[in-house]
């Protein structure tokens, strides 16, 4: 199956890319490289993929795609910072939303495509009504961010009654080697400074959950649901809570550092609890998660020596 991901260059869709050729999947992969860290784009060359410059807003979109006729589609190209997305809503709406749409309009011109992967996010719901949170939880974004990925969720699910099989993944918490720092989630933030001697800084008062999962079990999804073509709405996420306090422990337990956390004010747009019902995926994909937290805090930690 010759497979396209949009932000292939990015922290998940390297992932993917480097997984999927692996697994013996023909992988082209798109990406702006805007955001791209070095080290992804190395071991991108190093397995031999390909590596197209281009942007889904660019004007070279419909030849790109013309010319590598992909099967499938790993819509995994966005901006994910919250809090950037506070500081310039009109950017994310036009990268987020305005790029998957050209996107998905694009593909349904072409007789290539039999299946389309979005990669959502679990910001798309907001403060959950209840715990776990499932698939028919109200979506009530909290951030433009969320906001973007939503109307984008729509956008694919308006494609897909057009005739362009697809579904949605709604990613948690996603850790694992080389994260953008800049725009990377607690657990990459914690351990850079761990690493640098400073105590990690938490905001809020640390009780807030969070479903980790790590992006090995995340890429592995992904392969189970081209293979499967599953469609509609899942949500992809290890299916227990933690809370930031309690990572923040078990880093500093496992490098064996001698720090106390650092507490900041809570910030906009943060949830105060986050954790999925995974039933629905489990069942479709005939999977599940398969690495605990702290065993993915320790290959992360042995990984980035």
């Amino acid at each position: 199956m010759r497979v396209l991901i949009t932000g292939g260059a990015g922290f998940i869709g390297h992932h993917t890319a480097i997984y999927l050729s692996k697994k013996g999947f023909e992988v082209v992969v798109l990406d702006n490289l805007s955001r791209a860290r070095k080290d992804s784009l190395l071991l991108l060359k190093r397995n031999g993929i390909r590596v197209i410059v281009g942007d889904l807003l660019g004007e070279r979109l419909p030849k790109t795609l013309a010319e590598v006729r992909p099967e499938a589609v790993v819509h995994a190209a966005a901006l994910i910072s919250v809090e950037e997305s506070f500081e310039k809503p009109l950017l994310y709406n036009k990268v987020n939303v305005e790029g998957t749409l050209r996107l998905l309009d694009e593909l349904l011109k072409l007789d290539s495509v039999e299946y389309f992967i979005y990669l959502s996010s679990a910001a798309v719901y907001g403060d959950p009504k209840y715990l776990p949170i499932d698939e028919e939880h109200p979506t009530e974004p909290l951030s433009p961010y969320g906001a973007s990925k939503l109307a984008a969720e729509h956008y694919v699910k308006v494609y897909s009654n057009l005739g362009l099989k697809a579904a949605i993944l709604r990613l948690f918490n996603v850790y694992g080697p080389r994260q953008n720092l800049e725009y990377a989630g607690v657990i990459a933030k914690f351990i850079d400074r761990i690493r640098r001697g400073k105590p990690p800084v938490i905001f809020g008062d640390g009780k807030q959950t969070r479903d980790f999962i790590h992006v090995q079990d995340v890429v592995e999804a992904i392969q189970r649901a081209l293979e499967r073509r599953i469609e509609g709405v899942f949500n992809l996420a290890y299916g227990k809570p933690a809370s930031v306090l309690e990572l923040a422990e078990m880093l500093l337990r496992i490098t064996k550092r001698d720090l106390k956390p650092i507490f900041k004010p809570p910030r906009p747009g943060d949830v105060r609890h986050s954790y999925a019902n995974v039933e629905k995926m489990a069942k479709a994909l005939a999977w599940k998660p398969k690495i605990s937290l702290e065993d993915g805090l320790r290959m992360l930690l042995e990984e980035e020596v």
